[in-house]
C-alpha cells in the first residue's frame, strides 16, 4: 500500500492533510461550459492558485498536459454519462484503473448516485475499480450524491450521512459528498465516515460568501478540504478565487480574509 500512500500526498497536503481540488470532468456531462473551453488554461489557473490536484477525464492529461510551469496532483475520472441520456444519473464506467496508470494520474474517481435506478451496477462498479486500485496502489476518490425519490433533496443528512460511509465501505480512500446546510447537520457525516470528507462545490453561486461560509461550516467540523468545480474556473477571478479558497482549507483563514484575498 505504500504506492496509495505516496499517491494521496500528491492530492492531500501533508501537513494539513486537507485538499483542494478543481474538477473539470463537466465536458463530458453538460460540455464545454465557460472556464474549461480550454483545459490547458485551467489547469495553469488552479496550479496557480495553489489547489492539490485537477480531476477530470481522459481528455484532461490529452489536451490539458502543460509541460511547464507549477507542478499538481491528477485525479482520472472513470465514470460517465451526459445530459442528453434519458437517465443522467446512470453513470457508466469509461475508463480503466490500468488506464489511469499509463496516463500518470496520481488518482481515480468514480461517481455512485445513491438512490438511483441503477445504483447496484454502479455500487458494483465501485467496487471493481477498489479492487483494481488496490492491485495498482492507486488512490481512490468517490464522489458520492444522494439522487432518488426517497431522498428529500441531494443534501439529506441522513443520505449523505450513509453516501460517505458506503464509501469507506467499499474501499474508497476520500470521499466526496454534498454539504448538509450546517455545522450541525455535516458533523455526524464527518463523525460516521473514517476516511477523508470533502464536499462538493455545486452549482456555481452568486455570492461567493455564500460558497466561503459553507466551506468553512465544513472544515470547521472536520471535513477534509473541497472539490470546488464551476464556482472556481466559472469565476472571473479564477486563480485569486483558488487562493482564497485554499487560505480557507490550508490556512484556516476566516470568510472576511478569504473575501479580502479574492478581491485584492
Amino acid at each position: 500500500m505504500m504506492g496509495k500512500h505516496i499517491r494521496l500526498e500528491r492530492i492531500l497536503n501533508r501537513d494539513t492533510k486537507r485538499t483542494v481540488i478543481v474538477p473539470m470532468d463537466h465536458g463530458v456531462t453538460i460540455g464545454p461550459i465557460p472556464g474549461i473551453e480550454n483545459m490547458r488554461d485551467m489547469v495553469n489557473a488552479a496550479a496557480e492558485g495553489g489547489a492539490n490536484a485537477v480531476l477530470g477525464h481522459l481528455g484532461l492529461p490529452l489536451h490539458g498536459h502543460r509541460r511547464h510551469g507549477k507542478d499538481i496532483g491528477l485525479i482520472l475520472h472513470l465514470s460517465g454519462s451526459t445530459v442528453w441520456s434519458p437517465d443522467p444519473n446512470a453513470k457508466v464506467l469509461v475508463n480503466t484503473v490500468e488506464n489511469a496508470v499509463k496516463f500518470g494520474a496520481d488518482g481515480v474517481s468514480v461517481h455512485v448516485n445513491i438512490g438511483a435506478v441503477n445504483e447496484a451496477e454502479m455500487l458494483r462498479d465501485f467496487g471493481e475499480v477498489a479492487v483494481k486500485c488496490i492491485e495498482w496502489g492507486l488512490p481512490l476518490l468517490a464522489m458520492m450524491y444522494t439522487r432518488g425519490t426517497k431522498f428529500k433533496s441531494e443534501s439529506d443528512p441522513a443520505g449523505v450521512r450513509h453516501a460517505a460511509r458506503i464509501a469507506a465501505e467499499l474501499g474508497a480512500d476520500i470521499v466526496k459528498v454534498n454539504y448538509t446546510g450546517s455545522p450541525k447537520t455535516f458533523a455526524p457525516v464527518v463523525a460516521g465516515c473514517p476516511i477523508p470528507v470533502v464536499i462538493a462545490g455545486g452549482e456555481k453561486l452568486a455570492d461567493e460568501r455564500q460558497l466561503f461560509r459553507m466551506i468553512r461550516e465544513a472544515l470547521d467540523v472536520g471535513a477534509a478540504g473541497v472539490a470546488v468545480g464551476r464556482n472556481a474556473f466559472g469565476h472571473a477571478a479564477p486563480v485569486a478565487m483558488i487562493q482564497a479558497i485554499c487560505a480557507l482549507v490550508h490556512q484556516n483563514a476566516s470568510i472576511n480574509d478569504a473575501v479580502r484575498l479574492l478581491r485584492r
